[in-house]
């Protein structure tokens, strides 16, 4: 087997940028209009990492959510979240160094994100971190979103690479099994503080057994 990491593929939401919170209170103010929320531990145990397009079909299996609303829902959804993005994403210093130092070093880097084409762009770009990757892919890229290991199995091809030697970063129970499932190493990260240099370059000596 060739345990030699050549490429890192990290989730957004949770990973690169602190978006988790975001997308649960945009939701759950677009659902408010509607008189149904999302509680914070129906969130933890069950939504989070999700595509809005998910959560909303649960709801709609669950609690009755009518399906002619998806639509409306998810677009008010969208929007309110980006006026969060245009609020609070800034650069964060140790993703930029940790991302600029790891290419320099010749990983290939890539993004894997259940959320939109137009909100990743956004993001990544807000937080000066775009220019470091090859590419992403959203969850418009895919049949299936995480937990699928869809969105893995196809960055893995696009980047011409055996899962071995890959590693992904993910924070969420979802995100985890799909990257697992992918057959790519996975680190799994607590925060956005957890994403650092040393972190994700100890996980690589570990698999390339140099630590």
């Amino acid at each position: 087997m060739n345990n030699k990491i050549q490429a890192i593929i990290f989730d957004m939401d949770g990973v690169l940028i602190d978006a988790r919170d975001w997308h649960y209170d945009a939701l759950n103010k677009a659902l408010a209009l509607f008189g149904m929320v999302i509680a914070r531990h129906e969130h933890l145990s069950k939504f989070d990492g999700l595509p809005t397009r998910d959560k909303l079909s649960i709801l709609s299996t669950e609690k009755g959510l009518p399906p002619s609303l998806h639509g409306f829902i998810n677009q008010l959804k969208q929007q309110y979240t980006m006026e969060m993005v245009y609020q609070y994403c800034r650069p964060v210093f140790h993703h930029e160094f940790a991302l600029a130092r790891l290419r320099h070093e010749g990983y290939r880097l890539a993004v894997a994100s259940n959320s939109i084409r137009d909100s990743i762009e956004v993001m990544l770009t807000r937080a000066n971190l775009l220019a470091n990757f090859e590419f992403f892919l959203s969850n418009q890229d895919v049949t299936y979103g995480k937990p699928s290991p869809e969105i893995y199995q196809k960055a893995i091809a696009r980047l011409g690479l055996l899962p071995e030697q890959c590693m992904v970063v993910e924070d969420n129970d979802n995100g985890v099994r799909a990257a697992t499932e992918s057959g790519a190493h996975v680190l799994k990260v607590d925060t956005v503080s957890d994403v650092n240099y040393c972190n994700i370059r100890n996980f690589i000596n570990i698999i390339e057994g140099k630590s």
